[in-house]
């Protein structure tokens, strides 16, 4: 399986609504917690978290990732997967949550954050997270980015961890990508950085 990602515009809206579904989490919560907070992102305005997440595409702030089509037709390539990056000072609730033992400045317009994978039903465990993760980096560049940061999980060895928990991706996909440790705030999660 041939896996293409590109950045997310107002064109690409629709293949993000193709990869968030209809239903479950991804869904409801339009990739707005850890902007919002887990309460705001829980109310049954599920249409206006959709008008935010549209505005921050149209920004270009994010991925979509797309099963090449065989005949070489961008137009036919099939929207598998999605990640959210933007600004780190734009995720207010995720600025009180990766925080204990960290002093530097949480609005650093400098620093950008990754904050969330979703991967189409059927097309889990392909590498389309870990595709995902490595392009953020030349995303974030491109729109002046100092300082890229994550906050994967650390599943232990042997130990399953739920899809939910994995939204923010696996440790592994970011050190694969060139990502260093900087933090750890839990044994299951990790705050990495990639520094331009």
């Amino acid at each position: 399986m041939a896996i293409t990602v590109r950045p997310v515009d107002e064109d690409r809206f629709d293949d993000v609504q193709t990869v968030l579904g209809t239903r479950g989490q991804p869904a409801r919560c339009q990739c707005q917690g850890y902007r919002m907070g887990w309460y705001d992102m829980h109310s049954p305005d599920v249409a206006g978290r959709r008008e935010l997440l549209r505005d921050q595409v149209i920004e270009g702030h994010g991925l979509v990732a797309y099963l090449d089509d065989d005949e070489g037709d961008e137009a036919q390539d099939e929207p598998v997967g999605w990640c959210s990056l933007a600004p780190r000072r734009d995720y207010g609730y995720l600025r009180k949550t990766t925080w204990n033992g960290r002093d530097e400045d949480r609005a650093d317009p400098g620093v950008w954050a990754v904050t969330c994978f979703v991967t189409r039903a059927g097309y889990r465990h392909r590498g389309v997270s870990r595709a995902l993760a490595a392009a953020t980096v030349d995303l974030a560049r491109t729109h002046g980015a100092r300082t890229l940061e994550a906050y994967p999980m650390r599943p232990a060895p042997g130990k399953e961890v739920t899809w939910g928990e994995l939204h923010v991706g696996k440790l592994s996909s970011f050190l694969d990508a060139g990502f260093r440790i900087v933090h750890e705030p839990s044994l299951r999660r990790a705050v990495v950085r990639y520094d331009y």
